[in-house]
């Protein structure tokens, strides 16, 4: 607990570091409410003195004296002709547009420049820009949360058992090792889009069987230094079980490249999503991506607003991982003051 306190006394002392971080976090807090930030459902509905909720709860038009029973449009002719009536009201989100509505109101064609209506302008089918950026950026940091965890925990697993055990079980893992990397991961990835149904899951699966062998490579050398140690030896010689010696006294002693490596791995992952959805390789078509804005600002050089938007918001949390990641590797450098 002193090792990590003074770890994070480090860490705080840089400026640069400290607020990137917070930074980093309020953004991403701010990301996992995006629903009650940006959305075409009000927050609260008010309909002849009865409170709907229809951001929590779906209802059907029949309930607000409509023909169908389906969910209704509450920017539509019918709702806004209800909500209009005396005594009756609604309280929309800040940004009142989801990421996958279309504003069918614009005078102009699509994609439209920033307005009082859309702050950042449409992209080319009509949906707002500011809320795909939005739950784009929550979709990404989630992604590549998942995806480091995922490859940390696989990473961590190969390169215990080579660097522990050492001899011919490194000799084997680390052959098998250079022909697994030696695979076409983007050849695979094209094949398997083509295969089954492009999804979140799957990209996760698929870069997950790759994107954990650089970081087995850190923790190989760990524990090839540290299973001499003095201490090892005396555990082992105390009796502790291999499993033991691993968990309690070696990994602990070796998390060093692993936190340190860590908001670049995420930095790495975001540029992965983006990149695959930028070749439409990645998520399916109408999920929020900051990738698939891109591509639309490749297709209208025009629409500054898509490309300008989307490169701030990318080379921002970038930059903001960057630092982070940076403040951590000082912080865990003992030589430095």
């Amino acid at each position: 607990m002193n090792d990590f306190s003074k770890i994070w006394e480090r860490f705080i002392a840089n400026n640069r570091s400290k607020y990137s971080l917070y930074i980093f976090l309020i953004l991403f807090i701010i990301s996992l409410f995006s629903e009650f930030i940006s959305n075409d459902k009000p927050l609260v509905l008010n309909i002849d003195n009865q409170l709907y909720y229809p951001i929590i709860k779906s209802y059907t038009e029949e309930e607000f004296g409509g023909h169908f029973e389906t969910e209704p449009d509450y920017k539509g002719y019918f709702m806004s002709e209800k909500i209009s009536e005396q005594n009756n009201w609604a309280i929309f989100p800040l940004n009142p547009h989801s990421y996958q509505s279309i504003n069918l109101n614009k005078s102009t064609p699509n994609p439209a420049s920033p307005s009082t209506t859309n702050y950042l302008g449409t992209d080319d089918r009509g949906r707002d820009v500011l809320a795909r950026l939005l739950y784009g950026f929550r979709l990404s940091v989630i992604f590549a949360l998942a995806l480091t965890i995922i490859g940390i925990i696989i990473g961590i697993f190969f390169g215990a058992i080579q660097g522990y055990f050492a001899g011919r079980t490194d000799l084997y893992l680390q052959r098998f090792i250079e022909i697994w990397g030696s695979m076409p991961e983007l050849y695979l990835l094209i094949i398997f889009s083509s295969l089954f149904e492009p999804s979140i899951g799957l990209l996760i699966i698929l870069l997950s069987l790759f994107g954990w062998m650089s970081l087995s490579d850190y923790v190989r050398a760990e524990f090839l230094k540290g299973r001499n140690m003095d201490y090892v030896i005396a555990a082992r010689t105390l009796g502790l079980s291999d499993t033991k010696i691993i968990l309690k006294h070696i990994l602990p002693n070796s998390m060093v490249s692993i936190i340190t490596f860590l908001p670049f791995r995420i930095s790495g992952a975001i540029l992965i999503l983006t990149s695959l959805d930028f070749l439409g390789l990645g998520v399916p078509p109408d999920t929020p991506s900051l990738g698939e804005l891109l591509s639309q600002g490749k297709e209208n050089i025009e629409a500054w607003w898509l490309s300008l938007s989307t490169f701030l918001v990318l080379v921002g949390t970038l930059m903001l991982l960057i630092f982070i990641g940076e403040g951590f590797r000082e912080s865990l450098d003992t030589r430095l003051k």
